[in-house]
Parts: structure tokens; sequence; C-alpha cells
């Protein structure tokens, strides 16, 4: 308990370092290991599509659930991340511990749907898409997504011993999971799949083998370290209770993000549906673009994770300039990384459709396609930044309303209609007209939430 009390009695480094090397210090970890997370996706299907187009076109289909999946832990940990930074900010100690049970037993509890999900809910959700058209992409697909979704305590346990490292300040250790996790990933690949070193060739099984153990891995690890070097935090079931007031207050902020992350799966499910009218390959281009503009949106994200604690906690300490520091530096950020994955797209698109075995076919689709799809990137820089300073700030539904417009609103009627006007050639335009959107509104919450909460911070530095 001394040891406790001596780390509480410090300043935490968030309210006393500079900003921008404090941003770096937090956001840099989290910025590689999510680069390693991005690669590990485009590696993964990489191999999957050296079996077939057939096993591509099945993973990429997974893509929906996979994000309701990501999209449940995520945002419970968005919650659990900002309501504990706050509590630190504050030095509300007392409640600190208490909100990090109670977002482990939310895992717990997003575990348990997921397994029904994955019992139940698989075959009609690929029947549903292939329509009976290719039988194997529908029992590839439903091999990959079973696995995935009944072994999916790994990843809950990673998403949520992430958070609770990053909320308070260890980026480092939260970075070391992800990457171990990832690598792991990466390096039973194609052991799994091939059927090296002895092992049986299990194809796109495999595939979900090793995922499921690099999430494993890396919530194993998180654990540890949150035991071991988590000072301010104190894991314990004994006693334990699901506190109701705790639960709701993690869910105004992470009910939002949970709703805006999952809002993605159906777009991503609506997309194959006008997609798969094309061909099952218009579908493959998607799931490689998606693949391909993680390995740039990816490190953003990991800026985010940065921010998010960052400007929680000196919202709560009442450290104004802090806050408007830290939302400029992550601005000028997001901008050079997404700016660079811009030039990417516009440069060389047969060489990344390349890497996934891309037949004539799929580089006439998909070059022109990564093309017009790339240029969203210069918009979506503002967006996710701003998303991210509402969810820090306690305004996570402002986020919500933005990806709802984007997402449901716009992108999905706006492919429909060019798929029936201008044919696929046009279906990607709709991404850059959402994103167009997507900036007027961020912009409007922005001058917003500046007016009535970053302008109300007062400036105790």
């Amino acid at each position: 308990m001394s040891n406790k009390v001596g780390a509480e009695s410090q300043e935490n480094k968030m309210g006393v370092m500079p900003v921008n090397r404090l941003l770096l210090n937090m956001s840099l970890p989290m910025m590689v290991s999510m680069l390693v997370q991005a690669l590990y996706n485009i590696v993964d299907s990489i191999f999957v599509a050296k079996l077939s187009e057939n096993a591509l076109t099945a993973v990429s289909l997974a893509f929906p659930i996979q994000t309701l999946l990501i999209a449940l832990g995520t945002g419970t940990g968005v919650g659990v991340n900002s309501l504990l930074s706050k509590q630190l900010g504050e030095k509300d100690l007392k409640q600190v511990s208490k909100t990090a049970m109670n977002g482990i037993f939310l895992a717990v509890l997003s575990y348990i749907a997921f397994v029904i999900v994955g019992i139940v809910g698989v075959r009609p959700f690929y029947a549903s898409q292939v329509k009976g058209a290719d039988h194997e992409i529908l029992t590839l697909g439903v091999q990959y997504l079973t696995i995935v979704c009944v072994c999916s305590f790994g990843l809950y346990a990673q998403l949520i011993f992430e958070k609770l490292l990053q909320s308070t300040g260890k980026t480092l250790y939260s970075m070391i999971t992800q990457a171990v996790g990832a690598v792991t990933n990466i390096i039973l690949d194609p052991i799994l799949i091939f059927g090296l070193l002895g092992m049986p060739k299990m194809g796109v099984a495999g595939a979900a083998i090793a995922t499921v153990i690099g999430q494993i891995v890396g919530g194993t690890l998180g654990l540890i370290f949150n035991i071991r070097v988590n000072k301010e935090i104190t894991l314990s079931v004994k006693g334990f209770r699901p506190d109701a007031g705790t639960i709701g207050n993690i869910y105004k902020v992470g009910v939002p993000s949970i709703i805006m992350q999952a809002i993605g799966s159906v777009m991503t499910y609506g997309m194959n549906q006008i997609l798969i009218t094309f061909s099952s390959t218009a579908t493959a281009v998607f799931g490689v673009y998606f693949k391909l503009q993680s390995f740039f949106f990816m490190p953003v994200f990991g800026l985010n994770n940065g921010l998010i604690p960052i400007v929680a906690f000196n919202y709560g300490a009442g450290k104004r300039s802090r806050v408007i520091k830290a939302i400029k530096c992550s601005l000028v950020y997001a901008f050079t990384l997404l700016l660079v994955g811009f030039i990417v797209f516009e440069t060389i698109p047969g060489v990344l459709l390349g890497m996934f075995e891309a037949s004539d076919e799929m580089l006439a689709i998909g070059v022109p396609a990564l093309r017009i799809i790339g240029f969203h990137f210069l918009i979506a820089w503002f967006c996710i930044i701003a998303g991210s300073v509402f969810q820090a700030l306690g305004n996570g539904v402002y986020s919500l309303v933005v990806s709802v417009a984007r997402q449901l609103v716009v992108l999905l009627p706006a492919a429909f209609i060019l798929a029936r006007l201008g044919g696929l050639h046009a279906v990607w335009w709709a991404f850059p007209i959402a994103e167009l959107m997507s900036f007027c509104a961020s912009t409007l919450f922005m001058i917003m939430i500046n007016r009535k909460v970053i302008s109300t911070i007062p400036d105790n530095v």
C-alpha cells in the first residue's frame, strides 16, 4: 500500500511534461505498435491471397463482423480510458481501480456475446452476402470467422488491458503488448496457412488461428504489465461487484464510440452488397483497400490513443493551454501522416495491389479505385483528430453524429446512386464525397466544443 501512496503523491507526467514531447512520448509507442498491427493485417491478406482470390474474398467479407468485434472492445476501452484519465487528473484515486475492474467486467460480457455470434450467426451472415453464388467463398468464410469469434477472448483481454496502460501514461508497455501479439501472428501465418515446420496445411482456418493466438499472447502480456508496473491501478476480483454508476459513466463516452465504429461495419456490409453485384473481384479490391489504408490510418489512431488521455487529464486538472497545445500538435502530425498516404495511393497503386497476387481484372478495377479513394486522405486527418477531442472532453455524441452522417447518410446512398448512374468506376467517388461532409460537420462541432467546453477550462499551469 505504501508504494501506491507514493506513486499517487507524484504528479503524473500528463500534467507537467512539455506538451509536444508528452504527445510524442505517449503516442510514438502506440503509433509504432499500430504500424505493426497494420503490417500484420496486410501480411495476413498477402498470405491468404496466395491460396486463391476466393480465399481473399472470403476473408474480406468477414470484415463487418470483425469490425463489430473490435468496435465493442475499443469503444468500451475508450470510455474506460477517458473516465480513468479524468479521475487521475482530478486526483480522485478512489474511483480509478473501480473503473478499471468494471471495464474488465464489460470486456468479459463482450466476449460472451461474440461466442454466441460465432456459433449461430456466422453462416447466415455469409449466406446473405454470397447468396449461394460461390459455395467455396461461403465455406472458407464460415471457417475463418467462426474461429475469430469463438476465440475472441484474447482480443478483448488485449484491448482492455492496453487501454488501462494508456490511461495512466504507460504507452510503451501498451506498444509491447500490441507488437508482440502482431509479430506472433505474422510468424504463425505462413506456418499454419501453408503447413510449414511439420504443421498441417490449414488454409484460411490457419490464418484465423494465427490471429487469435497473437491476440491471446498480447492479452496475456497486457495483464502481466498491469499487475506488475501499473501502480496507479489495483486489479482484484476479491469483493468486486459491478457498479451501475461507473458502467454508466464508461458508456457515456464508450457507447457513441462503439456505435461510431459499428457503423463502419454496416457501411462495409452495405458496400459489399453493392460491389458483389458487379463481381467478387470488386469486393476483394474493397477488402484490399481497407488493409492498405490501415497502414496510414493506424498510426493516426495511435496518435489518438496518446491524445485522448492527455486532453482528458488536463481537462480534469484545469489546464486549458495544455489541452489546446495537444490538439494543435496532433493536427499537424495527422496531416503529415495522411499526406504521405495520399501520395502513395496516387503514385504506386499497381505496386500495392501486386502484393496481393492481383489478377488483370483486379488491377483494372483496383488501380483507379485506389487513386479515387485516396483523395479522402487529404480531409480525413482533421475529422479523426476532432473525433478524439470530442471523446476526450466527454462529448462522444458529436463523433457519433459525424460518423452516422458520413457513412450511412452520405457514403452508402452516394455509392448506391453512383453505381446505378456511372457503374463500378463511379462508386469509389462516394468516399471523398462523404469525407467532405464529415469535414464540414467536424468543423462545426469543433467550434461548438471550443465555445462550450475548452474556453471554460481554467488555466492552472
